[in-house]
Formats: structure tokens, C-alpha cells, sequence
């Protein structure tokens, strides 16, 4: 019997188990183009699904590329860059030719230039040890620079396949379904919504007669936010466009809140500025540190109810901020971009969220 695979996340078509990945009822196998129940429910109702995929399971994929010739595009976020890099990619993938496609331009300010952010994201690349073939800055959601990207996987690819990887979350799948719609005639798009996870497997989709573009599965990234708030809570924390710098000057032993998700405390130094890079929804205050706790337990009960149930319950990170500003980001979350010379901070997150300081983005 052929094999069938499902048009929006590649999992093989099968009706035995409603459980398992790529299940239609028998009823719909007679269809040309066939979608499994699991995309189906994404697509019309919203409804987070599983996606059965270990971690293990999304190394296979990248180790399987690493066996190829090929061109590899990289995608990140450039919201939560850090969060967004896949440890060891390039030993994973062979080493071969990457392209970076830094991802949701359209989240940061406009106020940044381009050029500037290409910069940065070189910079960071070269901290990691990765020297990419090229970096273009683009949005999926608002088709930005997709021409220069289709001319420059055709100039880099040399009529090799190419494997598009990168976490769950960052707009692969987005990414495809703009360049299916701008450069074919392809009615069929691929699954794409805010749960992570969402492909889960390899699909397809032929370049020429002799090459193909394939959409890996997102490899899951367990230190984000994005990863272990609530599914209610998603839409909640992702910014739906463009954040609004919100700036705040701490003197020490003042806190800030992230609507009970996170807090940072400014233990010492002289007053600082404090700019908040969140989603709009996020409520933030500031307070005295001696009054935090009190807070937070009352503020957690405002918006969103976060993994942690009292400040008891998470973890402490502390950073000295050097003479330049920097950001902390934390993963999944938004970033804080501090001037606070030879300051001292101690940043509150769930235990398993990673916490970054960085060379300041903005």
C-alpha cells in the first residue's frame, strides 16, 4: 500500500489509532489531498493536540540531514533569539551551508535599522562558533525581504535539496506556507499555529525535477516559557505585534513584576533605567523589594496563573551588570534592556526557565 502523509504536518496516514499521529477516519482516506484529524482540529477549532515527538525523535531528524549535501535554513526568533538557537546545530547537521532567516522583525520597534540588527545577529552567531553563508532579517507574518530570501536559497543551494530547521515556535511552518503562496500555484498549506510542535514530520515540497524543500519538525526547546505556561496562556505572553518599549528608573531595593510570571529584584546600585520589551498583554508594576512577596501573591491572581504558585517556588538568578547596557531575556517571555552601571540584579523565573544577560539588542 502507498503511503499516504498528511499535507499539514507530514505524519503518515493511518485509521487504526485515534491516538496516534496521522489518524483520519476511513471515511476520508478517498480523498485526493488528505489532512489527519490532529491538523484538522488546529486548523478549525483552535485546539492544542499533542504532538507525541520526544527530543530524541527531533535529533534523529537533524542527524538524518547531517547525512545530506544539502543547504540547511536556519531559522530564529529574533524576540527571543537565544531561546530560539538549537545547542550543537552544526555538528548535528554536518556542517553544512547555512542560511539564517532571523524571524518576527515585525515584533521589535521600528525605530530599529536593519542593518543594525544583520550586525547584531552576526555577532551572536560568531559567539556560538557558527559562520552562516548569510543573514537576511525577514517576517513571515508580514512578508519582508522574501525575494532576496527565494534568490539567495537558489544562489547557495546549487541545485541541492534544502532542509528548513530550527525550534518549535519560530515560523518555519509560516515561513513555507508564504513561499508556497508567493512562488507557487500550491492550494494545500501547511499547519501552522502558536502550540509548539505542530509538524511532525518531514514534508515535502519539490524545488525542481530534481530537488525538494523540506519542513523538519521543531526541535522543542523545555527552558522556554512557551513550553510550560498553560495553552489558555499562549496567546497571552506571544506579542501579536509590535512591542512598545516600557521604561522604568529602579533605585535599589525596588522590584518589578511581570504579571506573576517573573520579577526582578535591583538588590544594588545607583538608579537605573529598566526597558521592558513584552507582549502588550503582560501587566507589569514596581514595587518596594520588601513588599514583593506580598505582591506577588496577590498579582499572580490578576492575568495569567504561572507554573510557580508563590515566589517559594522559584528560582534565583543574579547577575552584576557591567559599565554598557545590557539585556536579560528571559526565554519565551520578552527581555529588559538595563543601563544600571556596576549594578546588581536578581531575576525570579520557574524552575527551568533559562535566564540570558547579552549584548543589548535595542
Amino acid at each position: 500500500m502507498t503511503e499516504i502523509r498528511c499535507y499539514g504536518c507530514g505524519a503518515i496516514i493511518q485509521s487504526a489509532d485515534t491516538k496516534k499521529p496521522g489518524y483520519v477516519p476511513e471515511s476520508a482516506l478517498s480523498k485526493e489531498k488528505i489532512l489527519c484529524q490532529r491538523c484538522y482540529k488546529l486548523m478549525h477549532y483552535h485546539q492544542k493536540m499533542e504532538s507525541h515527538l520526544t527530543k530524541d525523535d527531533f535529533l534523529h531528524v537533524l542527524q538524518t540531514v547531517g547525512e545530506k549535501n544539502c543547504l540547511v535554513v536556519y531559522i530564529v526568533d529574533l524576540f527571543d533569539f537565544n531561546g530560539s538557537l538549537v545547542p550543537g546545530l552544526m555538528r548535528h547537521i554536518g556542517y553544512n551551508d547555512v542560511l539564517v532567516l532571523a524571524n518576527k522583525r515585525d515584533i521589535l520597534p521600528k525605530s530599529l535599522k536593519e542593518h543594525r540588527l544583520n550586525t547584531w545577529v552576526r555577532r551572536q552567531f560568531k559567539e556560538y562558533g557558527i559562520k552562516p553563508l548569510d543573514v537576511v532579517i525577514t517576517s513571515g507574518k508580514k512578508n519582508m525581504n522574501f525575494d532576496e530570501i527565494f534568490d539567495k536559497i537558489d544562489e547557495y543551494r546549487h541545485g541541492r535539496d534544502v532542509y528548513v530547521v530550527g525550534i518549535t515556535n519560530v515560523g518555519k511552518s509560516t515561513f513555507i506556507n508564504r513561499m508556497l503562496k508567493n512562488y507557487s500555484d500550491a492550494s494545500n498549506l501547511i499547519t501552522t499555529s502558536e502550540f509548539p510542535g505542530t509538524t511532525l514530520d518531514l514534508i515535502k515540497i519539490p524545488l525542481d525535477d530534481h530537488s525538494s524543500l523540506y519542513d523538519t519538525p521543531g526541535i522543542m526547546n523545555e527552558h522556554q516559557y512557551t513550553s510550560v505556561v498553560d495553552e489558555k496562556d499562549l496567546a497571552y505572553i506571544m506579542p501579536q505585534g509590535e512591542v512598545k518599549p516600557m521604561i522604568y528608573q529602579l533605585n535599589d531595593d525596588q522590584s518589578i513584576f511581570f504579571s506573576g510570571l517573573a520579577r526582578i529584584d535591583y538588590t544594588k546600585g545607583d538608579k537605573g533605567n529598566f526597558i521592558c520589551y513584552f507582549s502588550r498583554n503582560m501587566q507589569i508594576h514596581r514595587t518596594k523589594t520588601e513588599k514583593a512577596d506580598e505582591l506577588f501573591n496577590r498579582h499572580k491572581q490578576l492575568q495569567v496563573y504561572g507554573p510557580a504558585s508563590s515566589m517559594k517556588e522559584m528560582k534565583a538568578y543574579e547577575f552584576t551588570l557591567p559599565e554598557e547596557k545590557r539585556d536579560i531575556v528571559i526565554s519565551g517571555l520578552g527581555f529588559i534592556c538595563i543601563h544600571a552601571p556596576k549594578g546588581k540584579i536578581k531575576v525570579y523565573v520557574p524552575e527551568g526557565i533559562d535566564v540570558f544577560m547579552r549584548e543589548s539588542l535595542i
